[in-house]
């Protein structure tokens, strides 16, 4: 069955992580994604460690790389070349939409800009992202997510009381940053439907920061006081944080005072619900340390497995920390289908995490596995351009592709 986006084919000139997760979600979804590389290391992650094994022991190719570029086709192109940013322009005149992050300006040297392909292509898509924006006296500045988790606020927000900041342990402002992309193009293609015309996209990793701070930069903006750090626990709710049990470590979430009350009468302690310092969130969040203490110590008394049990007989959100042995371990997400593994010749099988979305008639696919870097030059070049062998020889030894 076709995905929802056959049809649409997307150039892929990005790199690392908030572009290709977007671009890696629109193939999953059916789009034609073409990832246009430099033909010396390609993309910058293909160099990032752990890499898979050949059978031989030698090093195969970047997990990380592997992780964002599923679904997509790999094309060598030399854009230092006129020749070779023709080439790319040719590919992108069939395209309906570019993903790019460069430097603000950078493809604007090359005529690869939007400015100069909307002349040729007035249908086109084209999606710039960017550690800071297009606009504002930092537009020129890098932007990786380490130093926008920094600048954005999150690292300030996140970690224990009195200990360091601490970033999330993904990437997260460049994954967010991929799914407001894909939100975006999918947009834009929309409007396209009626207007016939595509537009342009400016996406700033530190706007997509700012953004999900959420409750966070709302609670600010309107107190105009700086969030504490809680750790693992929740600034506006009690009890929501992890707690140690006899063999190991539960998370409880109780977002509302009946499941409190239903709480305590797991801990046998019903007379908790009804003190007046506990009877309600707000009076919870107030006598937090001593109400933290009392569940702490009776939670420390049985086994994990034991809290869970009790816990989801009546409903009150809980579960492991688990490790990532646990997840994939856990039935649940084996129900889900999450895990899609492709075979790679002689290296390690590929395994990664699969699309979440599930469509009712027009499934996601995970049947192209990432490519190897320039796997398919010739294929595009032929098929796509039209160029000849011999055109296709000469290029090569121009090390134009």
């Amino acid at each position: 069955m076709p995905g929802p986006l056959t049809g649409i084919r997307i150039i892929d000139l990005s790199r690392v992580l908030a572009g290709p997760w977007a671009t890696q979600s629109l193939a999953d979804m059916g789009a034609d994604v073409i990832k246009i590389e430099r033909p010396d290391s390609g993309d910058d992650t293909r160099s990032f460690v752990p890499f898979l094994k050949h059978k031989d022991g030698s090093p195969g190719e970047s997990i990380y790389f592997l992780s964002a570029n599923r679904g997509k086709r790999s094309i060598t192109i030399d854009l230092g070349h006129e020749e070779g940013r023709e080439l790319a322009r040719k590919i992108i005149d069939t395209a309906d939409i570019v993903v790019e992050n460069y430097k603000v300006g950078n493809l604007a040297r090359f005529g690869l800009d939007y400015a100069s392909l909307r002349n040729r292509n007035p249908r086109l898509i084209y999606c710039s992202i960017t550690g800071f924006g297009q606009t504002g006296p930092n537009r020129n500045k890098a932007g990786y997510d380490l130093v926008i988790q920094a600048i954005g606020g999150l690292m300030s927000i996140t970690g224990e009381p009195g200990e360091q900041p601490i970033k999330s342990g993904v990437a997260i402002a460049d994954i967010l940053t991929g799914l407001y992309a894909t939100q975006a193009i999918l947009a834009a293609l929309y409007e396209r439907t009626s207007s016939n015309v595509g537009q342009y996209i400016d996406l700033s990793l530190l706007d997509v920061q700012i953004a999900t701070l959420a409750n966070q930069g709302a609670d600010y903006l309107m107190r105009g006081e700086n969030p504490k750090r809680h750790g693992n626990a929740h600034g506006s709710i009690v009890p929501y944080q992890d707690f140690k049990t006899s063999d190991g470590n539960i998370v409880i979430a109780v977002a509302n005072d009946s499941q409190f009350v239903r709480l305590a009468q797991i801990l046998g302690m019903p007379q908790l619900a009804d003190d007046p310092k506990y009877r309600t969130n707000a009076e919870r969040v107030q006598n937090r340390e001593k109400l933290i203490s009392i569940v702490a110590g009776r939670l420390r008394e049985r086994s994990s497995q034991q809290w869970i049990a009790d816990l989801d007989r009546e409903g009150i959100p809980a579960g492991p920390i688990n490790s990532l042995k646990a997840v994939f371990d856990e039935p649940q997400v084996a129900a889900r289908n999450l895990i899609v593994e492709f075979p790679n010749g002689d290296q390690t099988p590929i395994r990664l995490v699969g699309s979440p979305i599930n469509f009712s008639r027009t499934p996601v696919s995970h049947t192209t596995p990432p490519p190897r870097l320039g796997e398919h030059t010739e294929e595009i070049l032929r098929n796509l351009l039209g160029e000849s062998p011999q055109r296709i020889k000469s290029l090569y030894q121009n090390k134009i592709i």
